[in-house]
């Protein structure tokens, strides 16, 4: 009897229990999503994969308002976002520092009217664009980076009514990531924007995932996992993937480049 007693122990000690998965609230601006969007859930599940971190991903709808859904990150509403650092949002929150766009949401191609094109490429130096009118999110940290280097910001709180202002007229250009343009001119066939072929302005930034500060096991997967998938090549890959056709169109090594400054690292 003693036997089969020891035997059942052993028996039930042998069957694995599944481990339950951790839920990560994930931030998700309502608004289209992108390649950049899909690529970063991408990046996220695998990195928490790499990281042997169990997780079941739940995404919470948040207003396209970056500081908000910042403000939401820090309050513990949702325990990951994703975007563009600067000082006052590595306060709010723990930025995992690897680039997930390898430092290209800094460079910044020209959605314009087609209308303009003529005037675009007359440009030859940064006093003539900096005279024109860039349309920016008013709590972008783009637009602080423009006005610093002294160009002139038309801040507007509805990322949307930006291209619908850009195909009125009523701005004369709006600086997009090498990373989303594609995607965001695509999306609004229907209005009357290029991609401007000649300019690219470049600043030193970084996009980052952001987690809730509490969050510390959350925090140390992901900054595991992305580090797994840089030294194996995966990270490379992924990006590649989404993004080296793209690039490629842009023709970026052939534009004149206007370098600026940043002070919000």
């Amino acid at each position: 009897m003693k036997l089969l007693i020891a035997m059942a122990v052993l028996g039930l000690m042998s069957i694995t229990i599944p481990v339950a998965a951790n839920v990560v609230n994930v931030a998700q601006e309502q608004r289209i999503l992108y390649q950049r969007d899909i690529y970063l859930i991408e990046v996220l599940e695998q990195a928490l994969k790499a990281a042997n971190y169990s997780a079941e991903l739940n995404f919470v709808a948040v207003h396209p308002h970056q500081q908000r859904t910042l403000l939401m990150l820090s309050q513990g509403e949702v325990d990951i976002h994703w975007g563009m650092t600067s000082t006052a949002r590595e306060q709010l929150a723990t930025a995992i520092k690897v680039p997930l766009f390898k430092g290209l949401i800094g460079w910044r191609v020209l959605l314009i009217n087609q209308e303009y094109g003529a005037q675009f490429a007359a440009i030859n130096d940064a006093s003539q664009l900096k005279s024109l009118k860039a349309l920016q999110g008013h709590d972008w940290p783009d637009t602080k980076i423009l006005t610093q280097n002294g160009y002139t910001v038309l801040a507007q709180a509805n990322y949307e009514q930006m291209f619908k202002l850009l195909a009125l007229g009523r701005g004369d250009y709006f600086p997009r990531s090498v990373i989303e343009v594609h995607s965001e001119l695509a999306a609004r066939k229907d209005l009357p924007l290029m991609i401007e072929p000649h300019l690219l302005l470049k600043y030193p930034t970084a996009f980052y995932f952001f987690v809730n500060k509490e969050k510390v096991e959350l925090s140390a997967a992901l900054q595991t996992g992305l580090t797994t998938m840089l030294n194996n090549g995966e990270f490379d890959a992924i990006f590649a993937r989404y993004f080296a056709h793209f690039l490629t169109d842009l023709k970026l090594e052939e534009r004149r480049v206007f370098e600026l400054e940043s002070a919000n690292l």
